[in-house]
């Protein structure tokens, strides 16, 4: 062989090496045929009624689940049933909760009435038994938002907690989610 062609075959193997290496790394981990399986989330899909307090008032919203876009993400749907007024636009959002294999967490994705600004911060949550907490990391600061299941009553508890000027945790919201009963 050739002087020149070593170098030359050298660097073809390793292409094809680096090239395989890249193929198979973080192959089946994300994508469309790595679909999202959770057994706690699937306890919330169905429709809720939610009840509890934001902000110290009285809250009552309705609450559709499911899974969407080929079981990657479970979408939130919840709509607050007051009706809107001169002052008050009723709340609504869309939560789309992903699961990013790679980093091993939970995603939230949080768009409501609030617009783009505040949609901009994504969640990260972590699982402990039935709970997932999530972090936001908001330009005004951070806030956590936990879903907690309990198999006993069969209910979902969301609790809602912001850091105020001082540095303390105060609660934003703690809300309770029930089946609606039949008519």
């Amino acid at each position: 062989m050739r002087p020149a062609v070593r170098p030359a075959m050298f660097f073809l193997v390793l292409s094809i090496a680096i090239s395989a290496a890249a193929a198979s790394f973080g192959q089946d981990l994300d994508g469309p045929k790595h679909t999202f399986s959770d057994a706690l989330l699937d306890h919330m899909v169905g429709d809720w009624k939610l009840t509890g307090n934001v902000m110290g008032r009285a809250a009552e919203h309705t609450v559709s689940v499911e899974w969407v876009l080929n079981h990657q993400f479970l979408r939130i749907h919840e709509k607050d049933n007051a009706p809107a007024t001169a002052d008050r636009v009723p709340y609504e959002v869309m939560v789309m909760v992903g699961y990013d294999n790679t980093s091993e967490r939970y995603v939230a994705h949080w768009n409501d009435v609030f617009g783009g600004r505040v949609s901009e911060t994504l969640g990260y949550g972590t699982r402990t038994g039935d709970e997932i907490r999530f972090v936001f990391e908001y330009p005004d600061g951070p806030f956590h938002t936990t879903f907690r299941w309990n198999p006993e009553t069969q209910q979902w508890k969301w609790l809602m907690q912001q850091k105020n000027k001082s540095g303390g945790w105060t609660e934003f919201a703690d809300l309770t989610l029930t089946r609606p009963r039949a008519k």
